[in-house]
């Protein structure tokens, strides 16, 4: 069966992945992932892309944005991924690939998912034992959104601006989201939305975003299709 396009709409929240082939290091120090960083600030400007969050593990990343146009997110993620096998080959006297085939996106319902999704990424480094605490781990969007750095990566969504009327107060709200975490059924939806490539939002949600792609965005019916008209 031939793969599906990657799901990609202008204007909507998008959760991109980008693993490291074989899941072997795709940084080796903090030079490694200021490069990346660099990098990705450059590409998100040069073709529209707002970067909401992000989250720099050992062996994966992970990106929260929302491209302005459907070529602007696939343009960013190829310059960068290219440019950076090259610098990381280089650099670490290697050769080859670096990434596990093509980076894994899809479509999430902001309203529902963009809060619960920038949770999600500052508790990786948690889960995965780098840190105590997300505030322990420097390589995430973490600390900017709690006011204790600027990161020139990160364009605020309009649903974190509305977490307060003052930049204390939304800095408090969210930092009280992250304390609270997440379900681990959401933390499953979210990892498997992004990997598989189906949308994730409640079914008007998806329903409405049907109608500007025919690529399918829900997984289809296992099985034969179903007969409405009773055989005699």
């Amino acid at each position: 069966m031939a793969r599906l396009p990657r799901l990609t709409l202008p204007g909507h929240l998008h959760h991109v992945i980008q693993r490291g082939n074989n899941r072997q290091p795709i940084f080796l120090d903090g030079e490694d992932r200021e490069t990346l960083l660099s990098w990705l600030v450059d590409s998100a400007q040069k073709y529209g892309v707002a970067v909401h969050a992000y989250v720099l593990m050992n062996n994966h990343f992970h990106l929260l944005c929302t491209p302005a146009t459907a070529e602007g997110l696939p343009q960013m993620m190829q310059a960068v991924g290219r440019r950076y096998v090259q610098y990381f080959n280089r650099r670490h006297a290697r050769t080859g690939t670096l990434w596990e085939g093509r980076y894994r996106s899809t479509v999430l319902q902001a309203e529902r998912y963009l809060l619960a999704c920038m949770v999600y990424l500052d508790l990786n480094p948690v889960r995965a034992g780098l840190a105590e605490q997300a505030s322990g781990y420097a390589w995430s969007s973490h600390a900017h959104w709690l006011g204790l750095r600027q990161d020139r990566l990160l364009a605020p969504h309009a649903l974190y601006w509305a977490l307060g009327n003052t930049p204390f107060a939304r800095e408090a709200a969210y930092a009280d989201l992250v304390q609270a975490g997440i379900s681990a059924q959401d933390r499953a939806m979210l990892t498997s939305s992004a990997l598989t490539g189906w949308a994730l939002g409640d079914p008007g949600f998806v329903s409405a975003l049907q109608k500007h792609t025919p690529r399918r965005v829900t997984r289809g019916r296992a099985g034969r299709p179903r007969l409405d008209k009773k055989l005699d």
